[in-house]
């Protein structure tokens, strides 16, 4: 029993590990301290060091709060830093995260690290479940399409609320907050594309 639960404790250490790396590396990056990350982000200094050191699994919210601070999609904190460039993803080297406070499932899609303005994640929301994210206009500014492959979705942005069923796909700029929330007994997936303005523009 206690060597299943050391491998199963084995994937979430990894995806800590890869997110503690990835604030760590941009922080320095953009040579912000702390305490400027922090006030950047709304995020206490304390839990931040703590992310940083691999010692805390926070919440979604909690990333994206932090991931708007330095600049980056939510998405780029799951990359594998040790991973060599390949523009090609295999299944089997994808590595899922789970969110401790809603349960939902996220994965990567996308060939990690590779120099590309477009990403795609896998999100599975449980039944029930609900995800918010607090943080408003983004920058540089982030575009993403969500497209149902699963279930149905509600997804509100700002006061606005769109209420996708199994492949329909909706548009958006993340410039409000937004939560996504599945009110069936089903578990909803869905596909997330999205790029930033930042990066579109300098490929031209």
């Amino acid at each position: 029993m206690q060597e299943q639960a050391a491998t199963a404790d084995a994937p979430a250490q990894d995806i800590n590990a890869r997110i503690a790396h990835r604030v760590r590396a941009r922080r320095a990056e953009l040579g912000m301290t702390l305490d400027a990350l922090a006030d950047q982000c709304g995020v206490s200094r304390s839990m931040i060091s703590l992310i940083e050191r691999g010692e805390s699994s926070p919440t979604a919210a909690v990333l994206e709060k932090i991931a708007t601070g330095l600049r980056l999609a939510l998405a780029r904190l799951f990359d594998d830093p040790s991973a060599a460039i390949n523009p090609v993803a295999r299944r089997q080297d994808r590595t899922a995260w789970r969110d401790p406070q809603s349960g939902y499932l996220r994965r990567n899609i996308s060939p990690p690290n590779f120099p590309s303005p477009i990403q795609i994640v896998e999100v599975v929301l449980p039944a029930g479940a609900r995800v918010a994210y607090e943080t408003g206009v983004h920058e540089p500014a982030i575009h993403q399409q969500i497209w149902v492959q699963k279930g149905t979705l509600e997804l509100t942005l700002g006061s606005v609320t769109h209420r996708l069923s199994k492949d329909d796909c909706l548009a958006m700029q993340l410039n409000e907050p937004a939560s996504f929330r599945n009110r069936t007994r089903r578990p909803a997936r869905y596909i997330v594309v999205l790029a930033s303005e930042h990066a579109r523009a300098s490929r031209r």
